[in-house]
């Protein structure tokens, strides 16, 4: 447990480096007018943060590794599509975190809570974040509650794992799988390698041609 969870800390120590947007993808390539924003991880392990859970629970909840958001819709008919990381330190973690996030009929929902939203975008854009939503007329007084309309899960697997995994598994449409080292290494977020990988999940890749898509 305790490999674990310095496996996670060390993660979420490099997912705090990471910008607003997944590199590799622009704000126009998720939503069709959408504004991308880091949910997790904060400034500090806080529970202020955003996280997802289903209709009705108020006690389940899944806080990933790593949740990025990409806001669009009206106030009246909002949407969230979300760009999540899990590490995973073991066979058994991720089977358990592949289940939260498998297909199903039933909806996700993403709660901003109401700190997180007045809070800063971040150290260098002082915007408050329920403005960058683009969903919100004035400062909120209660948590924002958005429908997740697209999932896309990157798992971050140790090489043993990660080489069985290829060997043997098929992932779902929403899911992609790379090396941990993909995520610690000492470029972080701006290894070339990495941003193209993250462009792929973007869903315009889908298409046959997706004029404008950026590793930004």
């Amino acid at each position: 447990m305790a490999v674990a969870a310095s496996l996670d800390s060390l993660v979420r120590q490099k997912l705090r480096a990471w910008p607003q947007h997944p590199p590799g993808l622009a704000d126009h390539d998720m939503g069709a007018s959408g504004a991308w924003l880091r949910g997790r991880p904060g400034v500090a392990d806080e529970g202020d943060d955003p996280y997802l859970k289903l209709p009705g629970s108020n006690r389940l909840r899944t806080v990933p590794d790593g949740l990025w958001l990409c806001f669009g819709g009206t106030e009246r008919d909002p949407y969230v599509d979300i760009f999540v990381i899990e590490a995973c330190s073991s066979f058994a973690n991720l089977l358990d975190k592949r289940f939260r996030f498998a297909p199903s009929m039933h909806s996700m929902l993403a709660v901003c809570p109401v700190r997180w939203l007045q809070g800063d975008v971040s150290a260098f854009n002082k915007m408050q974040r329920w403005r960058r939503t683009g969903l919100l007329r004035s400062s909120p007084s209660t948590p924002l509650t958005v429908p997740v309309r697209d999932i896309r899960v990157m798992y971050a697997l140790r090489p043993r794992h990660y080489e069985g995994f290829v060997a043997n598994q098929i992932p779902h449409a929403h899911e992609f799988f790379a090396p941990i080292t993909a995520l610690i290494g000492p470029e972080g977020w701006q290894h070339p390698t990495l941003r193209a990988f993250i462009a792929r999940t973007s869903p315009r890749a889908n298409f046959w041609e997706f004029a404008g898509a950026t590793a930004a």
